[in-house]
């Protein structure tokens, strides 16, 4: 199992794929990783040497942030919305869609399960 950034990829997907496990990495910053690392995008995990994991390691180190580093971002850039008292972190702050989704129905993602309402049946 190949560890790279902290993060242990699944062994029998492709390297591509399995880059894609990683949060901050896509499809495309993962053919671009492994593009400037020159590495297949065939290959298997498993069958990546010490050295393509260096090289793979070293690139997304050197060009992306990733893990810790972007979840840490992310979080303070919706504390910041917040307190600035923006429509998008007023949003945030209650639990709803910041996106302008429709709340009437849906958004159960955000809103949570319903809540029955008492009395509401006669």
């Amino acid at each position: 199992m190949a560890r790279i950034v902290g993060v242990d990829l699944p062994k029998n997907k492709r390297v591509e794929i399995g880059l894609t496990y990683i949060y901050g990495i896509g499809r495309t910053s993962a053919k671009k990783i492994l593009d400037t690392a020159k590495i297949d995008l065939s290959k298997r995990v498993h069958e990546l040497t010490a050295d393509e994991i260096r090289k793979i390691n070293q690139e997304i180190e050197k060009n992306f942030r990733v893990e810790g580093d972007l979840r840490r971002e992310v979080t303070t850039n919706i504390k910041m919305l917040m307190d600035i008292g923006s429509y998008r972190g007023l949003r945030h702050r209650r639990g709803l869609p910041a996106r302008g989704q429709r709340t009437h129905t849906n958004a159960r993602t955000r809103k949570g399960p319903r809540r029955a309402i008492k009395g509401k049946k006669r």
